[in-house]
């Protein structure tokens, strides 16, 4: 293959900073999870139906925390009574999944293989969880089409080319290349719809930077796809803990692209561990903020009533690095340090209960009991062990002011739809 820029080694270094960089800019999010909403170009609907109250009853208990590989286990039987014929549960799903959507027999089977091998019990709540939140998401797109992506791609090309003082004639005439799947990498940039096309797309870059002898240090940035907008670090973590039931060619990270792979992660990201909470509507959040971020805000917020400092309900109790706890503190973290002799704690036995945030057992910690303790005695009354985390959700593909908070009560919204079809 011919040279991308007749020009030396680290000007095309810096090309490729520009590429990589552009791509970085229209594929990421404020959040390490999936879960960026799809902007809907013409905003939400005007008016939404009220819907059905849902079957009254508690909601079936929550599947097992990811175990460690060596201790893996079916998830418990519910205490609701759930059905595990299989014959039944998928009458079941096809009656509530919505009546006019593409490919739905496939959905449906994609769907029912996901609960399958996750081994999540078939219940109208957590079939219209999965089914709200694919609706959402990406609107039963297997593929979702990001609106304006080509413009997005060409206008971070644009600026990042500016930050390194590169001609943007330059970089479209390295564009103008052939790439290999035998279209330049301009036509590919101007046809791009999907993440799926720009992840394939950054494959290409990196395969040609191999072969021009350019920096191979380099991490795909396109960070989530799918029908779900699924994490594809979260795809490789639980895969190494939970088989994937299905063989495939390629890399896994393919198969977050793929329909029936972008449902079984996106499915497990939201159904697949033990959570506290009796309202769906929290694990939402969750999805969108990242596992136990719900809980993690209530608990902070337990914590500013007891502190002067304002306190971010975000959901992280700790700051990290590349996935790493960082070593500069958080502010929910130096505030417990404040509060280390009212709860009766050291400080090395709250950074050790801190470090349970991501797990269901951070409910269990002397620091989570103690800090409620003492901020339900304050209050005089019990404080909510869940509330919503205030995040305000940043990406090139939403234009418009949104939270995770708007993004749980839509599929929320969703969801209790969803189940006004159970006895349809």
């Amino acid at each position: 293959m011919p040279c991308l820029l007749p020009i030396p080694f680290p000007g095309r270094s810096l090309l490729l900073a520009v590429l990589i960089t552009s791509l970085v800019g229209c594929a990421s999010s404020s959040q390490p999870q999936p879960a960026a909403p799809i902007d809907y170009p013409n905003g939400s609907p005007a008016a939404e139906p009220t819907p059905a109250t849902p079957p009254a009853g508690p909601l079936a208990e929550a599947p097992p925390s990811l175990p460690p590989p060596e201790a893996i286990k079916p998830a418990p039987s519910t205490s609701r009574p759930a059905s595990q014929d299989p014959r039944a549960a998928r009458q079941l799903l096809n009656r509530l999944l919505p009546a006019k959507i593409p490919e739905r027999a496939g959905w449906a089977q994609d769907i029912f293989h996901a609960f399958e091998g996750l081994q999540i019990p078939y219940t109208a709540e957590y079939f219209c969880a999965a089914i709200a939140t694919i609706e959402q998401e990406s609107s039963w797109q297997a593929d979702p089409v990001v609106p304006g992506l080509n413009r997005m791609v060409w206008q971070q090309i644009g600026e990042r080319a500016d930050k390194y003082g590169i001609p943007i004639s330059v970089v479209k005439a390295a564009l103008g290349k052939t790439s290999p799947n035998g279209r330049s990498y301009r036509e590919r940039i101007d046809g791009l719809r999907t993440e799926k096309q720009m992840n394939l797309l950054f494959e290409d870059m990196s395969a040609e930077a191999k072969r021009l002898g350019l920096p191979l240090n380099m991490q795909n940035p396109i960070r989530t796809g799918g029908p779900m907008q699924v994490s594809v670090a979260f795809a490789s973590g639980h895969a190494a803990v939970w088989p994937y039931p299905y063989s495939y060619q390629g890399s896994l990270r393919h198969e977050v692209f793929t329909r029936r792979g972008g449902t079984y992660f996106g499915i497990a990201n939201l159904l697949h561990y033990r959570a506290p909470y009796r309202d769906m509507h929290f694990r939402f959040a969750d999805y969108n903020a990242g596992r136990y971020s719900s809980r993690n805000a209530a608990f902070q917020a337990a914590v500013a009533s007891l502190v002067k400092p304002k306190l971010d309900l975000d959901g992280d109790l700790l700051r990290y690095e590349a996935g790493r706890v960082s070593r500069q503190a958080s502010s929910t973290r130096q505030a417990l340090q404040g509060l280390a002799a009212r709860l009766k704690l050291s400080r090395a036995e709250i950074e050790r209960d801190l470090l349970l945030e991501k797990e269901a057992r951070f409910e269990q910690s002397p620091l989570y009991q103690r800090v409620f303790a003492l901020a339900d005695g304050v209050a005089g009354k019990s404080l909510p062990r869940a509330v919503f985390p205030q995040i305000r959700l940043h990406s090139p593909k939403i234009s418009r002011k949104l939270t995770t908070e708007w993004f749980a009560k839509r599929v929320d919204w969703r969801y209790r739809n969803c189940l006004s079809r159970v006895s349809s």
